[in-house]
């Protein structure tokens, strides 16, 4: 029997106890798969962009650290290892090595995470249109409006909560009980109503309303207002193209209160700079960075406590605690968030890349970066999420009248007075952004050809048979 025979024949049995409906789907759907070919190159580029993000790095990590432990946890319990861990003392002692390591990882990933589901839920429960447009973006496709949309952003919320609390208890009941002495059924439950709740929230998400496209009005859709403290005080502000870091990053002097305000509050501070910058809420922020900098340490230490190997424990201390300085890196990558979003110059000293040069400011040099951009941030106004210089006062224009080039230089203004001159806008026309490339001898040039110049008198000429009359 030849291979398309048997092919043939299985095909045909296989057909047989399954619907001719259902059975063509599938068959559609395969050859699809298999006939659609993957451009690898895009791919890679995907990959690529994709590994280039610090929170991706740092989440690949995270679960390359899981797969790992996951499956000599997987080995150990299965007896495969067995040949390898001759004593049953030694495999009870891998088993539980690798559950409280698990466990720890999973805890923090639910602690890192719970700050922004609890200021969720706390916008669910305040329901304002700013609010209303922070959710949609997270939890909405496209960020569009949906049908119901309040019912099923609570229950993907309620569900992560449910997931955040299920962890907890794991983490308790593996903390407070020996191995011999942990209750089965309750870890069972705890592990079961954690991956349930987490699945459960991401299909909600998926195959609701939440996850499908609905044609929708645009001028239905609400945008998010900015501060109308910012807008009003930057009515007349000019957009900042090239904006600069104000001073050094080791300029503390330039401002010695934000300087004791980084040394002695940094979280605080850096909480209240991230929300001036409309990187989300100060409490957030302010929560998540402690988070980073103290709980790896607590965590680990505490999953020391029903392990019986000395070494062991040094290891996962010595981990808790090389944790918590890399939680520094955390200000590292808002840091460069800022950068980009406000075209700020770019520092390339380390490796030729500004995001590395980034973390590694804040790596070594935490303070003095936070208060780097705290001088930054309260030099420029926000608005709309771009940098503008502050409303100019009459120093601040009599400033940059001085700054203006010498009268034989600068191009004469004839055409209008100059009360029309300060209510008109040609300040903004003088350092606008077209105006702003061009060079000294451009701007004479083109103000010689805008120079009003006076009307020659007309020329009376008088013909000779009228001469001779007079």
């Amino acid at each position: 029997m030849t291979e398309a025979t048997l092919g043939g024949s299985l095909q045909y049995e296989f057909s047989r106890f399954v619907p001719s409906s259902i059975w063509e789907k599938w068959r559609k759907t395969f050859n699809y798969v298999l006939a659609k070919k993957i451009d690898w190159l895009s791919l890679r580029k995907s990959c690529k962009q994709w590994i280039k993000n610090p929170l991706s790095m740092a989440l690949l990590l995270w679960i390359i650290c899981v797969s790992v432990s996951g499956a000599l946890l997987f080995l150990v319990m299965t007896g495969i290892m067995n040949k390898i861990l001759t004593k049953q003392s030694q495999r009870d002692s891998w088993y539980e090595v690798n559950n409280q390591f698990l466990n720890a990882l999973f805890t923090l990933m639910c602690l890192y995470q719970h700050p922004k589901r609890l200021h969720h839920l706390v916008l669910l429960c305040r329901w304002k249109q700013k609010d209303v447009i922070i959710l949609r973006k997270t939890y909405c496709k496209n960020g569009s409006c949906k049908p119901n949309e309040w019912i099923h952003m609570m229950v993907v919320v309620v569900l992560l909560h449910v997931n955040c609390f299920a962890q907890y208890a794991l983490c308790g009941l593996n903390w407070g009980f020996n191995r011999s002495d942990r209750p089965v059924v309750g870890v069972g439950i705890c592990i079961s109503i954690a991956i349930a709740a987490a699945a459960l929230a991401g299909l909600h998400c998926i195959f609701s309303p939440l996850g499908k496209e609905y044609d929708t009005d645009k001028e239905s859709q609400n945008h998010i207002p900015i501060s109308t403290k910012f807008a009003l005080r930057n009515e007349h502000s000019l957009v900042e193209y090239t904006p600069q870091w104000r001073g050094g990053l080791f300029d503390i002097w330039d401002n010695l209160s934000v300087a004791c305000l980084t040394l002695f509050c940094s979280f605080c501070l850096f909480g209240r700079n991230m929300e001036r910058l409309h990187f989300g809420n100060m409490y957030v922020h302010i929560t998540t960075f402690l988070l980073f900098c103290i709980a790896p340490f607590f965590i680990f230490n505490m999953a020391t406590i029903n392990i019986d190997n000395e070494p062991v424990r040094i290891v996962l201390g010595f981990m808790g605690i090389l944790l918590c300085v890399f939680g520094l890196l955390y200000g590292g990558y808002w840091r460069i968030q800022t950068r980009e979003r406000f075209n700020l110059p770019a520092n390339k000293i380390c490796c030729g890349k500004p995001a590395v040069t980034d973390c590694m400011q804040w790596l070594f040099c935490c303070w003095c970066s936070l208060a780097q951009e705290v001088r930054t941030a309260e030099f420029y106004d926000i608005v709309d999420d771009k940098i503008v210089c502050k409303k100019q006062t009459a120093s601040g224009v009599q400033a940059a009248l001085n700054s203006l080039p010498p009268e034989d230089k600068a191009p004469p203004v004839t055409s209008m007075s100059t009360s029309s001159f300060w209510r008109s806008d040609s300040l903004n026309k003088i350092w606008s952004e077209d105006y702003s490339s061009l060079s000294e001898i451009e701007l004479s040039r083109e103000g010689m050809q805008n120079v009003m110049e006076a009307p020659i008198p007309l020329s009376i000429q008088i013909d000779d048979k009228d001469s001779k009359r007079t």
